[in-house]
């Protein structure tokens, strides 16, 4: 019982000390991860990115975090093991230590190539539990519009396809790997039977004492246990390896120079300028020559189709990406020289595309200006025109929304986004198509908090309602990333234009009338 007893104790205590071994790495690993993502461009998160950084995070490094210290410990004692059943081997006899060490050798060959199938089916195992993962989380989110559009036959279609396609990839990694593995097990079972029958030969013939004989007979059905159960393990170790490759690639991204210690200073050049920007995206040109300049407190407004790069325009002075020639400049001053955080400081955006965390109202609004006084916090949501409709939640301000801000209406949930802008009070504004996606009524409301946003401030639009920006200062048509034409509304209204052509088009449509 003492035995026992001291042997469950060491047992636990190596599990635990495994696990807080596996656990520590790994907790330092996502630190080390989260700074390097931090340290990204922002245009790399896209939703592409997004779902495979999610998958990093929650799948590879689950699993290795998981199975590292054990698989590990687990194949170095299993090697151990089998040394030792040889070592007996040979000390019984010579001939059944070399029989033994041939079969090891044999199993040991076969397990080689049953290893780089494992890895070469590893990826398309991971990629199809991803467009799975994605599948159903597109149909668990989206189920209210596919009833309500009446596309559950479509979408369900969808859903299962990636389900089987998941499915007939395991099953050709299984289809893959089951004859290296039934080869391991056959020879497995040949070197017990080689070992039984050279073994009894030897007792027959005198050579082998009985001892001896019952002895080899005690462990023999063991002796290969070992190295069978080292190659199973040795599967997992694949699957690490290839998620170690994912982790790795992650890491490999490069990161945004944020090395400039250049201060900005109030001086007579244009609050924004580009001069001569050319940027390409995975090796496709998406700007080419692009020059302008917006002085302080004018309104400049990108238009155009489509696809033509003026998103691409106005991403690239929050440094989205880095450009490849020419100069973005902040009062004079290029913006790769200034710190990121100073940058950052200088600039509010007003996305298109929404996201608010699952908190209070009050803490998301107050993401602008984290020491702000809640006195602050209620103004900036009374002047984005929100305060109403915030009074009317179960717990007003103090009321926790949804992830995404999945509780509130789109109109709201932007004006909130604009709420918590009013509260930074950054010199320059960036609006991204903020009310190409709400309703005619909030769009009011949301026209009135911009208004308040846009006090005072730089602004930089982007919008296909061009009723919206027929007041801007300069109007910047932007075609194949570059900028075709630009002046103000009346300017581009009086002349063959592509502007007035868009114009003329729109009118049409919606039945505005200058």
């Amino acid at each position: 019982m003492a035995s026992v007893g001291v042997q469950a104790l060491f047992q636990y205590l190596a599990d635990r000390l495994q696990s807080v071994a596996g656990y520590m790495i790994f907790a330092d690993m996502r630190m080390k991860l989260g700074e390097h993502l931090r340290r990204l461009p922002m245009g790399f998160f896209t939703e592409g990115n997004i779902g495979r950084i999610s998958s990093v995070l929650s799948t590879d490094m689950v699993f290795i975090e998981e199975n590292c210290m054990m698989v590990i410990a687990d194949m170095m004692s299993y090697l151990f093991s089998q040394a030792i059943m040889i070592n007996f081997m040979f000390a019984f006899d010579w001939r059944l230590g070399l029989v033994s060490l041939l079969f090891t050798g044999i199993i040991i060959a076969i397990g080689i190539p049953m290893q780089k199938s494992n890895l070469k089916h590893s990826d398309a195992r991971q990629e199809a539990s991803e467009v799975q993962t994605k599948a159903v989380l597109d149909f668990t989110e989206g189920i209210g519009i596919i009833k309500t559009y009446n596309l559950l036959g479509e979408r369900s279609k969808e859903l299962t396809d990636s389900f089987d396609t998941n499915c007939r990839v395991n099953l050709g990694f299984e289809e893959a790997h089951m004859p290296w593995k039934t080869s391991v097990y056959i020879v497995y079972g040949l070197a017990t039977a080689a070992v039984l029958a050279v073994s009894a030969m030897m007792y027959r013939n005198g050579t082998l004492p009985l001892n001896y004989f019952i002895g080899i007979l005690l462990f023999l059905f063991d002796m290969f246990v070992p190295i069978r159960t080292f190659y199973d393990q040795g599967t997992r170790l694949t699957v690490m390896n290839a998620c170690m490759d994912r982790i790795d690639a992650l890491f490999a991204e490069n990161e945004l120079d944020d090395s400039g210690t250049q201060t900005l200073a109030e001086n007579d050049s244009p609050e924004i300028e580009y001069r001569n920007v050319t940027f390409a995206y995975d090796k496709k040109d998406v700007l080419k020559d692009v020059s302008f300049s917006a002085e302080k407190g004018t309104m400049t407004a990108l238009v155009g189709t489509s696809g033509g790069g003026k998103s691409t325009i106005a991403s690239l002075f929050a440094r989205f990406w880095d450009i490849q020639s020419g100069e973005i400049l902040l009062r004079g001053t290029d913006i790769r020289k200034i710190p990121l955080s100073v940058l950052m400081d200088n600039i509010s955006m007003v996305f298109q595309r929404v996201y608010l965390f699952r908190d209070t109202v009050y803490n998301n609004i107050a993401l602008g200006q984290p020491d702000a006084s809640r006195e602050e916090v209620i103004e900036a949501a009374k002047k984005a025109r929100c305060y109403d409709f915030i009074m009317e939640l179960p717990e007003g301000f103090d009321t926790v929304i949804g992830e995404g801000g999945a509780s509130l209406s789109g109109g709201q949930a932007q004006r909130l986004s604009i709420a918590r802008c009013i509260l930074k009070n950054s010199p320059i504004v960036i609006l991204d198509e903020a009310t190409a996606s709400v309703d005619a009524d909030n769009e009011s409301y949301i026209q009135q908090a911009i208004s308040e946003l846009c006090k005072g401030k730089t602004l930089l639009v982007i919008a296909h309602r061009l009723n919206t920006i027929a007041h801007a200062d300069r109007i910047m048509v932007v075609k194949d990333g570059q900028i075709a034409e630009a002046g103000d509304h009346g300017s581009l209204m009086a002349k063959d234009s592509i502007y007035r052509s868009m114009v003329t088009k729109r009118a049409v449509s919606t039945g505005w009338k200058n």
